[in-house]
């Protein structure tokens, strides 16, 4: 492993050391590869030639017509959570299915699904249905373990769920469509649902004390207006989402027209509703400015780094330390799920997207792997660490939401069953590839000896 030199382990240990400190991610990134290229240049191990590249790459991110995606669906999912379309469907679906153990339970589970496709985060999507539903669930009776861990879980479905922003980045950073991404994610996202629903349902038959059934009096009112609340914030926002992945796997738009498109009709749907005010508007285009920033920044962060990293021959030994690892396919992915699954402790998923991805596509497409079930694959164990405590994001947001009377021992505690079937999922995912590649059609492949054939047999004009 040191034939390739102790620059490259070096080059990332500072760089996991500054993070650790809690510089920021971008600048960090910048400094550590142009600090190791300086260094490598004086000692004569680094051509200075490879820095020449950093204006075009540069230049190709903010070119790249993929990423303009990522604004549009952020858009998208703010204009919707702000004009509080979760409150209404949270409420409606509790009142309609409130009256059976375990009903509430139910609904944060489709909804957090919903909301999930629509929202695009998982700080969003645990926030709104930890603001509505948690106090409903802990006021008539339902076991705080329970009710924060259902919660929790069901925001980081948001990882997942198409049109995630986690697939936007890991097709661009895989080199593989947005579209097979969104067609893979979508075995195990139903997978995933399916899980959590089928749990739920035992606790309400085996423990019905720990989520009991709504009070009349908490679901008062005709049984017609619940479910035209429920039709009214489900169908638009459904159709919002179809439409939207539809244009993209039917091929008729790019997933930046999707977006943008996505993007209108949020504003449509928040007119409907009469809550397109310009606060609304102005905020969600704070959020919009404010993530896409964050995205770019560390992107061109990563670039620099990536570039002085290779130019040491990083991706030699990267390469060299994976591909020795004893079990071959299986050695690999077992050391990439963990490692994966600890580094999300401290990275967010575009950290990881754009420093640790680039590093270990190059050596899965080398093994043979599919790409695109190795995307999912990663983008589900990162979902599992979100809810892993004490570092877990999506107990955090519950942290800061809950009452006082909910203990952080609760919410840790509440949040093990549901960590168990997000494990069961990884092994689902990587024990039955089907789950991800049914969906996918199979990839054509071009045949060079015909293509060099036809050549060939192209008659080649001589003038006399």
């Amino acid at each position: 492993m040191l034939e390739y030199g102790l620059m490259p382990p070096l080059m990332f240990a500072v760089m996991v050391v500054f993070m650790l400190v809690g510089f920021p991610v971008a600048f960090t990134l910048a400094a550590v590869g142009l600090l190791f290229s300086g260094i490598a240049i004086v000692m004569g191990q680094f051509d200075a030639g490879f820095l020449q590249a950093l204006p075009i790459r540069f230049y190709g991110i903010i070119s790249n017509d993929l990423l303009l995606a990522i604004p549009f669906f952020t858009l998208m999912g703010a204009i919707l959570d702000r004009c509080r379309m979760a409150e209404d469907l949270l409420e409606g679906v509790g009142k309609l299915f409130g009256g059976v153990s375990g009903g509430i339970a139910c609904g944060v589970v489709v909804v957090g699904a919903i909301l999930g496709a629509i929202t695009g985060t998982v700080s969003a999507s645990v926030i709104a249905m930890g603001v509505i539903s948690l106090p409903v669930m802990t006021r008539y009776g339902y076991d705080p373990r329970l009710a924060t861990g259902v919660i929790a879980a069901s925001g980081t479905i948001t990882q997942l769920i198409p049109p995630s922003l986690v697939l936007i980045v890991l097709a661009d950073q895989l080199g593989r469509s947005v579209g097979d991404m969104y067609l893979g994610a979508i075995g195990p996202s139903m997978l995933q649902v399916s899980v959590f629903l089928l749990y739920v349902a035992g606790m309400a038959i085996f423990k019905p004390q720990s989520m009991p059934p709504l009070p009349r009096e908490a679901r008062d009112g005709p049984r017609w207006a619940m479910i035209r609340q429920v039709l009214w914030g489900m169908i638009p926002a459904t159709f919002l989402i179809i439409l939207v992945l539809g244009t993209i796997l039917a091929g008729l738009a790019t997933p930046t027209e999707s977006g943008a498109m996505g993007a209108v009709g949020a504003m449509i749907l928040a007119m409907m509703n009469r809550r397109l005010t310009w606060p609304v508007l102005w905020s969600a285009l704070q959020a919009t400015m404010k993530l896409t920033a964050m995205v770019m920044f560390i992107l061109m962060g990563a670039t620099i780094f990536t570039l002085a990293f290779h130019g040491l021959d990083g991706g030699l030994w990267v390469e060299s330390l994976l591909t020795s690892l004893p079990g071959g396919q299986t050695g690999f992915l077992l050391f990439v799920a963990v490692f994966v699954f600890v580094v999300a402790f401290f990275l967010d998923f575009f950290e990881i997207a754009f420093i640790i991805v680039p590093l270990l596509a190059p050596v899965a497409s080398k093994m043979g792997i599919d790409l695109v079930w190795f995307g999912v694959l990663l983008c589900v164990v990162m979902q599992t660490s979100f809810m892993h405590p004490p570092f877990g994001v999506a107990l955090f947001y519950i942290r800061g939401i809950a009452p006082p009377s909910i203990s952080t021992k609760d919410i840790y505690l509440g949040a093990i069953p549901w960590i168990v079937l997000q494990l069961l999922l990884v092994l689902m995912v990587a024990f039955w590839p089907g789950a991800v590649t049914y969906w996918i059609g199979e990839e054509k492949m071009l045949d060079q000896e015909l293509i060099q054939q036809k050549l060939e047999d192209i008659p080649i004009p001589t003038y006399d």
